[in-house]
């Protein structure tokens, strides 16, 4: 068994939760030993968002190689726990994943190297050359993703694959842009990469393996207009604070490392 490092938290990683009773303890196996190998101390925090299941009774008697810790939202909506996670974090660096672990969690080594080189925002691409990608191959699964992503792009710093569940940040960064998030649903991770980039952060996106999980409670016939419908407020909620914004603001970053070490000033990492 993996034996945790020592200290406070380098990384926190955010796993929103609706009914996960039957992916999430697999999913949290496989998410603390992946952090338990990490070169820094991590933890994870699952955000109950209203479960009707055994969801956070799961979380109350879980025993793993890292801490994981139990927060409550109920109000509904994967954009309103991942926020209620995010500003709950103190760490350098901070994340989430979805519960089922569709994103090979490998890439968490890579993400953190990014991090540590000052890259304040690392997201997971399905859409990245490199990626390796199975069963996203449903037509209209695919069409709805390729479409979305055309709309958004100039809002996320042209990255090809907003939706991925796999993204990571300069933890002060991300939770000053989560302090601004107003999206409930689907779309907040348009909004949530917009406040970052208005603050003049650029984004890297990585390849991933990932897999098509069973159980995902989004649906492109149920939830394509509300996606919509929140990607024209968050248009102009954006546009309303570009124009009351008469300079770019700071990228807040972590003032250290997570081996210690002062952060470099990479490109993106400071006002732009």
């Amino acid at each position: 068994m993996a034996v945790p490092t020592p200290g406070p938290a380098a990384l926190e990683i955010v796993v929103p939760a609706y009914n996960e009773a039957e992916r999430l303890p697999a999913g949290l196996a496989r998410l603390c030993a992946e952090l338990a190998a990490l070169p820094c101390a991590a933890r994870v925090l699952v955000v109950d968002n209203a479960s009707t299941d055994a969801t956070p009774e799961i979380v109350r008697g879980w025993d793993g190689p890292v801490p994981v810790r139990l927060l409550s939202c109920e109000r509904r909506g994967k954009g309103a726990a991942v926020r209620t996670g995010i500003l709950a974090t103190r760490a350098p660096y901070v994340g989430f994943c979805d519960a089922d672990m569709a994103t090979e969690l490998s890439a968490l080594r890579r993400v953190l190297a990014l991090l540590n080189a000052g890259r304040p925002v690392v997201v997971g691409s399905r859409r990245h050359p490199e990626s390796v990608v199975d069963g996203y191959a449903r037509p209209l699964r695919r069409l709805g993703a390729v479409t979305f992503n055309r709309l958004v792009r100039d809002l996320a710093d042209g990255v090809a694959d907003t939706q991925c569940g796999f993204k990571f940040f300069a933890g002060p960064l991300a939770r000053a842009a989560a302090a601004d998030l107003r999206t409930t649903g689907f779309a907040f991770d348009v909004e949530l990469l917009a406040h970052c980039v208005r603050r003049g952060a650029t984004v890297t996106d990585i390849p991933v393996v990932w897999h098509d999980r069973p159980g995902s409670t989004f649906s492109v016939r149920r939830h394509s207009l509300e996606c919509l419908r929140d990607l024209i407020r968050i248009r102009a909620e954006l546009a309303a604070l570009s124009r009351r914004d008469r300079v770019r603001l700071p990228v807040p970053v972590p003032v250290a490392r997570a081996d210690g070490a002062p952060v470099p000033t990479a490109p993106g990492a400071g006002q732009r």
